[in-house]
């Protein structure tokens, strides 16, 4: 497939007015053709226009229509996976089989939604009818559905060029309940970007749809994403990326003549406790499990294992294998540059700190932006006397802290800010024991994991993969599975509408056949 480095805006092209740069290869910082250029004002002024035009037909498509879209997309993009598999490892360092994983998980999330939407009950219609005898006063007539926002701008994320990107989970979420969506392209992956937003771009086609229903922006945050936030008719944001990209987009939407929602996930370090008994009888297996958990994709996970809680006497169980596991590690290719230097960064302060000492790291293999796996120690009281230690260091490396007892625990716990996961590894006799550490993980994570590790997120009806601030902007809302389709609507209420202006889903007769909650 031949790229060519400009914007999809609609069943168009852009031209561009400037260079947005080029997709660099991480593994030899080779820069790949083509040259992609930013948007220019016009165009995305037109890309907003013409989602705006969309929505008003795309906001009353059937579900079944909708549906139809999404496995076409799915479709559109199984076919071009080879292209996907040539351009994706190139743009990104990640292997073929990890190419194939994400795609299929894309896949299998827009079809998820698909299901979704043919069956129908997602819209919550809530019916309670007239009581025109009722006394004192008469009950009118009310129905209640979930309705569409608007357009939806949507900033593809750098550490899953696929599953949280161009047709991630924001954008199936979007489509799913109605709204155009209008991507920002990451920098590191335009080609693949291209390639993705083409399929999408040729099934909105396939579908008869309004081209506005999709566009894909290529341009810098502070210029191109800036402007798309800011837009009057840009109804919500979806992000997944730093802390300060997220809080610049929330600040930025909060302070618009009209504000907006902004659904970001920024930062978590996912704290993991291992209880003592079971450190004692299976120290070993649990070692393994967590290496392998913060390794995983070279640590660039959301949901990587950054702190681990173990009891102070129960510690030596885990940490000699773990260390023995790390240390014969090799460094590994990060998704680019960026992402090296910062986690370079994050290490040389955990090096450096006073109240951390090193457990083991892995060997350089001495190419370019590599990540070097690493374990470091401190103790509870240390930890909680130094603020800096519990901020998120992005990559294969963990902090273990040892606590002395469950109060300390407790405090240790209490200590931390919203997290996208909570994990516990403990006995059954262990957890009865500390059942009031399932209130702490609840209060401060959106996924409680039991005797498992964070890492690997399942795309189903009933995952949470959000969290309290500052893991999350919203904690009411997840990005993954069907229940984020919440996060662009709206409820609207109908009172004594004549039954041939409801939308299907609350007519009396309800020709969809779904369920409803009626009185």
């Amino acid at each position: 497939m031949k790229l060519n480095g400009t914007s999809i805006i609609g069943a168009r092209r852009g031209q561009g007015i400037a260079q947005a740069g080029n997709s660099i290869n991480p593994a030899t910082n080779e820069e790949l053709e083509p040259d992609y250029v930013s948007a220019s004002d016009e165009e995305l002024a037109l890309a907003v226009q013409l989602a705006s035009e969309a929505f008003q037909t795309f906001r009353s498509t059937s579900g079944k229509n909708k549906a139809t879209l999404l496995r076409t997309i799915a479709d559109r993009i199984e076919a071009s996976l080879d292209h996907l598999v040539a351009r994706m490892p190139l743009e990104t360092g990640l292997p073929e089989m990890r190419v194939r994983g994400e795609a299929g998980r894309t896949c299998g999330q827009l079809r998820m939604f698909a299901a979704m939407l043919e069956e129908g009950s997602w819209v919550d219609a809530r019916i309670d009818r007239a009581q025109p005898d009722r006394e004192p006063l008469p009950k009118v007539d009310t129905r209640s559905m979930m309705r569409p926002l608007g357009p939806v701008a949507v900033f593809a994320a750098s550490n899953f060029p696929l599953a949280f990107s161009t047709a991630g989970g924001d954008t199936a979420s979007a489509l799913a309940a109605g709204c155009p969506v209008i991507v920002k392209a990451h920098s590191s992956h335009s080609g693949t970007a291209e390639i993705v937003g083409l399929a999408i771009q040729q099934a909105v086609a396939d579908c008869g749809l309004p081209e506005g229903v999709f566009s894909l922006l290529y341009g810098s945050g502070r210029t191109v994403g800036q402007a798309l936030v800011t837009h009057p008719s840009i109804k919500a944001v979806g992000f997944t990326g730093s802390y300060a990209g997220g809080r610049a987009l929330m600040d930025l939407a909060a302070a618009r003549p009209e504000p907006i929602p902004v659904y970001a996930e920024m930062s978590a370090i996912n704290p993991v406790v291992i209880l003592a008994e079971l450190a004692k009888s299976k120290g070993d297996t649990l070692a393994e499990g967590l290496f392998q958990s913060l390794t995983l994709g070279v640590g660039q996970f959301c949901t990587n294992p950054g702190l681990v809680f173990i009891q102070e006497d129960a510690a030596q169980h885990i940490t000699g294998k773990l260390s023995e596991l790390v240390s014969a590690s090799a460094s590994a290719t990060m998704l680019n540059a960026g992402i090296c230097q910062a986690y370079d960064q994050g290490l040389e302060h955990l090096n450096q700190h006073d109240r951390v000492e090193l457990l083991a790291s892995g060997s350089c293999g001495g190419a370019l932006n590599q990540a070097v796996p690493s374990v470091f120690k401190t103790t509870a009281s240390d930890f909680l006397a130094a603020n800096d230690l519990a901020e998120e260091v992005f990559g294969p490396a963990t902090l273990l802290v040892t606590y002395g007892d469950d109060q300390e625990l407790e405090a240790l716990m209490a200590s931390l800010g919203g997290q996208l996961t909570a994990s516990v590894h403990g006995t059954d006799d262990e957890l009865r024991r500390l059942s009031s550490l399932c209130q702490w993980m609840e209060a401060c994570a959106g996924r409680l994991v039991f005797n498992g590790f964070p890492t690997g997120v399942e795309v189903c009806a009933s995952m949470v993969h959000g969290g309290p601030f500052p893991a999350t902007s919203d904690g009411r809302s997840t990005s993954v599975g069907t229940m984020s389709i919440y996060r662009f609507t709206r409820a609207v209420c109908w009172q004594d509408c004549p039954d041939f202006l409801l939308p299907d889903e609350l007519k009396e007769s309800n020709p969809l056949g779904i369920v409803r909650a009626e009185v």
